[in-house]
């Protein structure tokens, strides 16, 4: 490692991966001084300081050789460990719980402290959590901590003009993600178009008339006004929130010891030597842990610090999962008085050459999430994977789009380059747009890793059909390319939204109206008995749950969210047989009083008994804000109470599971009816382009309206046999059956239910209706990627 060009915190990062031991004593030496400071404000005594800082890094050092930990913010990550590992020590010494409960973890969140529990709600703190990596690294620098451009350049890699004009673009960054959580979180429609042009009125880029317009607007509306000035001083904001949401309440008396301790590591060496002796005193389940791995790392790092010469590197050798009783590989204890002096210099071994770094192998795909339907919005997916052992230099992707298909742009009119914002986690990707398609440049990919990013496109109505879209990404010396064979299609469901990683889908429901309660007959089919379990036989009527005086209909699902999941996104769908659409009420989980929703979109179709239509509204703020586990009511919805009418509502989102192996994602929606007349198809195919799935089984949750329990002949497949609904009556030949994730007894016409098959290459998902007529509303698919 050289100490002229230092790498930056990512590029040890990566080594560290690859098994340089010594790029983590760099990674130790650069943060030590950071760790210790915390590490005093929240425990007494030098020596369990030592304690703190040293297991705080056995468990990153274990982490990153596993292949988790941080990808370039090594700061912020490693004061989450320190605060986690202080916590779960006092845990053990109050007997809370036992240490071999305490796994080695992954804090992929921040961990919040009891006393500040609802920093993480707020708006600042989750857009700081949604930038990437290096724009939170050089933020914590520079703002929350104030070092200096010169000091933060070799931890990001940078010069000191580098460091600058890098924390521009994550500050602007910030701004930006900050304005997406407020549109986000529905707020009045007068507030919208003022929202959307403050980031552009605090950096001073408004005509006069518009500048004049916000100015008019916030002074006002309070809450603008609070926005604006958030944006304004988005670095107190860095301060005040997120400093104490990573260190927690000791923040001040933490920037007040880093300002003393300054730049100096002094002691860096001793305190990876104190790191061998904390895993001698751990108790034997956490040295069986950690010592297959992390104490020949440590002990390698603490060689190269103490002697200064590069060890032989020789194979790593696997450490066998250690049973609970098995005794931890020998160690020598610790004597009773450690040596102060040092031992003598070793004779220096000879060394041989390093292994060179291995190469980068790139692989692409390109391709529609659904289809790309003439007149409607879509998203088109690039995937791309490195299964070389090393990484790729810097990418850069060139995106072509069919003949009338365009990006969906988020920048101003009249800009030479405009921005885009890609959907879902972007996982580092910025893009731009180009001729007849886009620009996108991200970091280098690490060996044995895979990255993808989606791009919101508009289908005009006179696109033809053909080839689809293509991609050509360059990493230095190598290239890939990559076409979709399928382009343009005439029918189909476009993508609302689409992700990759660690995530899952789920969907819950319930519906609005029912049968009269005290008609004979009715109690039994809300049981699912009898034989009136169809809404064509009886006069429907408002279902009202809540007991609150001011709702006329009102109904609850119960939604739970994996153990330490987070929403990515979340879609509130509701639909009703009328012609008429409008706000629906909604109460998250958790709180006391509903909220007024207003569809972003709403599509009608006539049905066999009439119109209907299927309403949406973007809820991801709102979601992501609320428990992630519990309760949700939805509220009067407009809908026309009679015979053979149907009114309900589904929450679907698409949320990570840490659990859950690398997956995609997807959920299309539209409103398509399925059989009831002659001349309307009994079947519909919807391809699922896009997917690139393992040999494992797909989730996927499907919400239909109308359906009715005692007309049989609904079936759904996903290339192969008819699937077996989750819940209801489970009869793969009557699928919609009026049975809803998350509420209980009969649904009238709300279907929301869960299936589960294997996706074949060329994925479609097909619904048959013989007897009934069914309006398909939303597909929610996640599927492990192959790898």
């Amino acid at each position: 490692m050289s100490v002229e060009s230092p790498q930056s915190d990512a590029d040890l990062l990566e080594a560290v991966r690859g098994g340089n031991a010594a790029a983590f004593g760099e990674l130790y030496k650069r943060h030590v001084v950071a760790a210790r400071a915390l590490a005093r404000q929240l425990v007494r005594g030098e020596t369990d300081v030592e304690d703190v800082v040293a297991e705080s890094f056995t468990k990153i050092l274990d982490l990153v050789g596993r292949g988790g930990g941080p990808d370039a913010g090594f700061r912020p990550y490693l004061l989450t460990v320190v605060r986690r590992t202080v916590y779960d020590r006092g845990r053990v010494e109050s007997r809370q719980v036992s240490t071999g409960e305490i796994e080695l973890f992954d804090p992929g969140v921040p961990f919040v402290d009891p006393a500040l529990t609802g920093l993480e709600k707020s708006l600042i703190s989750r857009a700081f959590l949604s930038l990437p990596d290096r724009w939170r690294a050089v933020l914590w620098h520079t703002e929350v901590e104030n070092a200096k451009a010169a000091e933060v350049g070799p931890l990001l890699g940078l010069s000191a003009n580098g460091v600058a004009a890098l924390a521009y673009r994550a500050r602007e960054g910030l701004r930006q993600a900050y304005l997406q959580m407020h549109l986000a979180a529905s707020p009045q429609q007068a507030c919208r178009p003022v929202l959307g042009k403050m980031g552009a009125y605090v950096r001073g880029g408004l005509a006069r008339r518009d500048s004049k317009s916000v100015d008019d607007h916030v002074s006002d509306c309070a809450e603008c006004n609070s926005v604006l000035l958030e944006l304004v001083d988005v670095n107190r904001g860095l301060r005040v929130i997120v400093g104490p949401l990573i260190v927690g309440p000791v923040f001040a008396g933490y920037l007040t010891a880093l300002a003393k301790a300054g730049a100096a590591a002094g002691g860096a060496g001793a305190g990876i030597i104190h790191a061998l002796g904390w895993i001698r005193r751990a108790p034997k389940s956490q040295q069986a842990a950690v010592a297959g791995g992390v104490a020949a790392g440590v002990a390698v790092a603490a060689f190269l610090l103490v002697s200064g010469e590069e060890p032989i590197k020789k194979p790593p050798v696997a450490a066998a999962p250690s049973p609970t009783r098995q005794e931890p590989p020998a160690v020598e204890p610790p004597s009773e008085k450690p040596a102060r002096k040092p031992e003598p210099k070793p004779t220096p071994t000879p060394t041989t050459p390093a292994p060179k770094p291995g190469k980068a192998k790139l692989s692409a795909t390109i391709g529609a999430l659904g289809s790309l339907v003439r007149s409607q919005p879509g998203i088109v997916g690039i995937r791309l994977r490195n299964a070389g052992k090393g990484p790729s230099d810097e990418l850069a992707a060139t995106v072509a789009l069919p003949e009338g298909v365009t990006l969906i742009t988020g920048g101003s009119k009249g800009s030479s380059v405009t921005a885009v914002k890609p959907v879902g986690t972007v996982d580092g990707w910025s893009c731009k747009v180009a001729t007849r398609g886009a620009q996108c440049a991200r970091r280098p990919l690490r060996g044995g890793s895979a990255t993808a990013v989606f791009l919101r496109v508009r289908v005009a109505a006179s696109a033809p059909e053909g080839a689809g879209p293509a991609v050509r990404i360059k990493a230095g010396g190598l290239q890939v390319k990559a076409v979709s064979p399928i382009g343009v299609r005439e029918d189909g469901a476009p993508a609302r939204f689409a992700t990759d990683g660690k995530v899952v889908v789920r969907a819950v429901g319930n519906a609005l109206l029912t049968c009269p309660p005290t008609r004979q007959g009715c109690p039994e089919a809300l049981r699912r008995q009898g034989q009136r379990r169809d809404n064509d036989l009886w006069t429907m009527q408002p279902l009202d749950r809540d007991r609150v005086a001011s709702t006329k209909s009102s109904s609850a699902a119960r939604l739970d969210l994996p153990a330490g999941g987070q929403i990515v996104w979340a879609g509130l769908y509701w639909s009703a047989s009328t012609d008429t659409a409008g706000p629906i009420k909604f109460r998250p989980a958790g709180r006391d009083g509903y909220v007024k929703i207003r569809p972003n979109q709403v599509m009608s179709r006539e049905l066999p008994v009439g119109s209907a239509y299927q309403a949406f509204a973007d809820v991801t703020g709102l979601v992501s804000s609320s428990k992630k586990r519990g309760t949700w009511w939805a509220a009067d919805a407009p809908m026309k109470p009679g015979i053979s009418q149907h009114a309900g509502w589904s929450l679907v989102v698409i949320a990570t599971d840490p659990a859950q192996p690398y997956s995609q994602a997807v959920v299309l929606d539209t409103a398509t009816q399925i059989g009831g007349e002659k001349d309307a198809a009994g079947r519909l195919d919807v391809p699922l382009d896009g997917l690139i799935p393992a040999a494992a089984p797909a989730r996927l949750e499907l919400v239909t309206w109308e359906g009715d329990a005692d007309l049989s002949g609904d079936k759904v497949s996903l290339g192969g046999a008819a699937m077996t609904p989750g819940a209801g009556e489970r009869d793969a030949g009557n699928a919609f059956d009026g049975s809803s994730n998350g509420a209980s007894g009969l649904t009238f016409g709300v279907d929301v239910d869960t299936f589960s098959a294997e996706l074949g290459e060329r994925p479609r998902l097909s619904i048959v209706s013989r007897r009934d007529a069914v309006l398909f509303g939303v597909a929610a698919v996640s599927v492990r990627a192959r790898s």
